[in-house]
């Protein structure tokens, strides 16, 4: 039986729509990939790296001589204040000074004298240094309220006159530490010339503070210079961060910092006050030399706010070294190198590509760059503002490939 030219004609088309349903039923699938879209928002280009916190000032309290201590009734934490007694001494008999010993402890005696009225000196000269910063911030308020100035002025003047504050305080402390040198001193001179040979000898303590850390508890005899107990001012905590040299070097004085995970809910922010002018050799727990720089932090937060952080606590700092708002920008993730851009064109920002998710296929695309934090980048050109971007690139991956966004 001869087929009709239409019967000819329908056979053909069915076969031709078999085949394509075979190849289409056998066609690889299409790849699961992950994706996100270029956006403009805000860029923060920042170093992160583990800090602790530390006492600009510490206070150990040393035996003025030698003798039986009496037992010790305060634990570390406890506040102490200014001219407190600590702990006391009996002094252990002695003989009277020879004639070469009475000079030495007189000579002694004259240098606590000097160095008491040279901390005096210095607590006058801080003193100016504080009046003259609190006029500048009072003049900087002024001309950044009028809008001649930007804030951050002000947020330098601020901290200057924190920073002349604390020093106005550290050498009051100075004062106080070359106070008690002199009675010292004057105690070793009397003890040795004979008197107070029985009397116990108390000793006060130089500031307001808290109790850190106690070398001492229990009664027993102490030698002269012993440590007994190390006292602090929580108030002037500052934080300590070793970057690596390539890092501190893009680090100034004034920058903005946050110090996050320390304990508490919301990070507290702070502000560079030194970066080391010299390094040091410091190996990594693989086993890498590395050259690290000491960088300090000042906490710009209330006190109330930070009321419960303690010396030597860990924190994470993150300086800012730039940010900028409505920056076109996409995952780091999404670029690899592009060889040919590379060899064809030196400068740093090229060299780039990525994949642009079009109708289900992907799309190579040469971008250029700029800045970059931990997990973006900027882009420069090459990409628009609400491209769908490919993450995650695999070898599988090529110009026209198709992909399927994972859910």
């Amino acid at each position: 039986m001869q087929l009709s030219i239409k019967q000819k004609l329908l056979y053909s088309l069915l076969a031709i729509l078999l085949l394509l349903a075979l190849a289409y039923g056998f066609r690889a699938p299409a790849t699961l990939v992950d994706s996100d879209l270029v956006v403009r928002t805000r860029l923060e280009v920042s170093v992160e790296e583990e800090g602790r916190t530390r006492l600009a000032d510490r206070y150990q309290v040393s035996a003025p001589l030698t003798g039986y201590l009496g037992r010790i009734g305060l634990e570390p934490g406890d506040t102490v204040a200014q001219g407190q007694a600590l702990f006391s001494i009996n002094p252990t008999p002695v003989n009277s000074l020879d004639a070469r010993s009475r000079v030495q402890a007189e000579a002694t005696l004259a240098r606590a004298q000097a160095a008491l009225a040279a901390a005096q000196t210095q607590v006058e000269a801080e003193r100016a240094r504080l009046e003259l910063a609190d006029k500048e911030f009072a003049r900087i308020q002024r001309v950044v309220e009028a809008g001649h100035l930007p804030a951050d002025n002000l947020d330098r003047a601020r901290a200057e006159a924190r920073r002349a504050h604390a020093s106005v305080n550290s050498a009051r402390f100075a004062v106080d530490v070359a106070g008690d040198e002199l009675e010292n001193a004057q105690a070793t001179l009397a003890v040795g010339g004979g008197a107070q040979r029985n009397a116990p000898f108390s000793v006060n303590s130089p500031i307001k503070g808290v109790v850190l850390s106690r070398q001492r508890q229990s009664e027993g005899t102490v030698q002269a210079g012993e440590a007994v107990l190390t006292l602090g001012d929580l108030d002037n905590l500052e934080v300590e961060v070793d970057l690596l040299s390539s890092d501190a070097v893009r680090v100034q004085p004034g920058m903005r910092v946050e110090l996050a995970r320390w304990g508490g809910a919301d990070a507290l922010p702070g502000r560079v006050r030194r970066v080391d002018p010299a390094g040091f050799t410091r190996f990594s727990a693989l086993g890498v030399e590395e050259q690290r720089v000491w960088v300090i932090v000042d906490i710009d937060a209330p006190r109330a706010q930070w009321q419960f952080l303690g010396d030597a606590y860990r924190v994470e700092a993150r300086f800012i070294l730039w940010e900028g708002d409505n920056i076109l920008q996409i995952p780091t993730s999404a670029l690899f190198r592009d060889d040919k851009d590379v060899r064809t064109n030196g400068d740093a920002g090229h060299g780039w590509a990525c994949y642009v998710i079009e109708q289900g296929r992907a799309k190579r695309r040469a971008v250029s760059i700029s800045r970059r934090s931990g997990l973006q980048v900027e882009i420069t050109s090459g990409l628009q503002e609400g491209d769908r971007v490919l993450l995650y690139r695999g070898h599988n991956i090529v110009d026209g490939s198709r992909v399927k966004l994972r859910l």
